[in-house]
């Protein structure tokens, strides 16, 4: 059974004429489309609404032409495909629309349908790309913004927000479709400005064609998506084109990464740079970015910062633990200076309200109460967030520091060592359990995992329990008060894929019923509950 949030369509769809978007899209036209008229476009019958048009594609198994027929049935207008998808829909009975490749057209014709190109008139539109810290530049943006006033919208891998409204996402990024449907549903809301996480998959499988973002941000490039990419190069590669003038008008760049200084050097649009000294592997690079964030103070519940730069110098206040995320808000201010927003606003929003207020949704999400062991739930799942999370809890607690993870079943098996290696080396305690087995044996990613671990420490502590539900009791029991457990993957996902199953779960209702059981008082969750309690 799936538990896939809804798309989400304005209220008040268009209606366009299909000879119109012929006229702009075809190759070839197949049927009678004199007086069809559509009111949206979609990739998936399952999400398909009576008078959309099907967009079918190739997929890795199948032509999503041939689910025509059931396209029809829920009451499709049209069909847009390929030559070879035409043939296949033929029987559906439907006009059929041929363009040369469907995924590559998706986001103009998307755009022209819902009226969310580069010259209409839309909110204010934040993108931001990078290996780690998406997300939480994207909810830092949206949080800011919100301390401004501001009507705002998020798309971010944890959840999509529209004026106060608030679904959890599907993908990192929507496709194509879905995103120019969310942006007008935004536009009709009066939402004034727009935090979308940007991934590489998202812009070298199309889902962002026909947007152009007013401030593109990155924050680093590191290990990762070796399983989509042939190695780091082209994965570094496919991040670039939104920093070109077809998919942004102006860039905000972290130089704590050597990628950084590359974007820079092959932007086509204007780039400011933030550095962060402390965390970068180039510390003299970084201070000699325009903004440069300082390290003020680390906290169980926060990081103090100072971020100056051309235009001034605040000191605040970051609600999550580490440096790494006092460069993510670092960037997250200076994409909203680009992007128009006064630094007297700014920072004077930040300092009546005594820092930034934003939720990060299983970022570093201290989930534990005031007394017993400090239990963080994290979304992290590279070596390199799992270097920077360590260290950050590791100067905020006093006693052992115990790593909880497992790794993705069917995605990039090369970085599984490294994140072993890094987890043991970082913590006191090791216990590795699963994730997101796929259809992938568990119990040969946890002995890879435990390998590598191994092969790093021979003389540390590990240990190894499945499923999750057993590994975070056990891990609840082997450390104590002045101790904390950092829990790496699930983050704010609310359910385990398991042979192609999105099964319920929440690690942080797992971890408050674990120390609620083990004695230790918890807080009241900000998340939904997916269990009874």
């Amino acid at each position: 059974m799936s538990n896939l949030p809804p798309v989400l369509r304005p209220a008040d769809p268009p209606r366009r004429a299909l000879a119109e978007l012929a006229d702009r899209f075809a190759r070839d036209v197949r049927g009678d489309i004199a007086d069809v008229h559509l009111s949206g476009i979609t990739l998936a019958t399952a999400d398909l609404r009576a008078g959309e048009a099907f967009v079918a594609i190739q997929g890795v198994n199948r032509h999503g032409a041939e689910f025509a027929g059931t396209a029809a049935e829920k009451g499709a207008v049209a069909i847009i495909t390929d030559a070879a998808g035409a043939e296949l829909a033929a029987s559906a009975g439907l006009p059929i629309v041929v363009v040369d490749d469907p995924r590559g057209v998706l986001g103009a014709l998307s755009a022209w349908v819902y009226g969310t190109g580069a010259d209409d008139p839309l909110p204010l539109l934040f993108g931001t790309t990078g290996t780690n810290g998406k997300t939480s530049v994207s909810h830092l943006l949206e949080g800011i913004l919100d301390q401004l006033g501001v009507v705002t919208g998020l798309s971010s891998t944890a959840e999509r927000h529209i004026a106060g409204q608030v679904i959890v996402s599907r993908l990192t990024t929507p496709e194509a479709s879905e995103m120019h449907a969310l942006l007008a549903l935004m536009r009709e809301r009066a939402v004034e400005a727009v935090a979308v996480e940007v991934s590489a998959q998202a812009l070298s499988r199309h889902r962002v064609d026909g947007i152009v973002f007013d401030v593109a941000g990155f924050t680093n490039l590191s290990h990762d998506h070796l399983d989509d990419y042939a190695d780091m190069e082209e994965y570094f590669r496919a991040k670039l084109p939104l920093f070109q003038p077809d998919r942004a008008r102006r860039g905000v760049v972290c130089l704590d990464s050597p990628a950084g200084a590359r974007v820079v050097a092959e932007a086509g649009i204007p780039v400011v740079t933030v550095g962060t000294p402390a965390i970068a592997a180039d510390a003299g690079a970084a201070a000699a970015a325009d903004w440069v964030v300082t390290i003020d103070d680390e906290r169980q519940n926060g990081t103090v910062f100072t971020l100056a730069g051309p235009q001034g110098r605040l000191t605040t206040t970051v609600p999550v633990i580490g440096p790494h995320m006092a460069a993510n808000a670092g960037l997250a201010i200076v994409m909203l200076l680009e992007g128009g927003y006064s630094w007297e606003r700014i920072a004077g929003g930040l300092e009546r309200d005594g820092g930034i207020r934003a939720y990060l949704p299983g970022r570093t999400e201290f989930v534990s109460g005031e007394r017993g062991p400090a239990v963080y739930v994290d979304f992290g799942h590279s070596p390199d967030a799992f270097e920077k999370t360590l260290a950050a809890v590791r100067r905020v607690t006093p006693g052992k520091v115990l790593m909880l993870f497992g790794a993705d079943g069917d995605r990039d098996a090369t970085k599984r060592y490294d994140m072993a290696r890094t987890a043991v080396e970082g913590s006191d305690i090791l216990v590795v359990t699963d994730h997101h087995p796929r259809f992938e044996d568990p119990a040969s990613i946890r002995r890879t995992l435990v390998e590598g671990a191994r092969r790093a420490r021979p003389d540390a502590e590990i240990h190894e329990y499945s499923p999750p539900e057993e590994a975070i009791v056990a891990a609840v029991g082997l450390v104590g008060e002045g101790d904390a457990i950092l829990w790496a993957g699930p983050g704010h996902q609310d359910y385990r894929d398991i042979r192609g199953v999105r099964t319920p779960y929440s690690a942080r209702e797992l971890a408050r019923r674990a120390l609620r059981d083990a004695g230790w008082p918890v807080p009241e969750p900000r998340w939904p509950v997916p269990y009874d309690d």
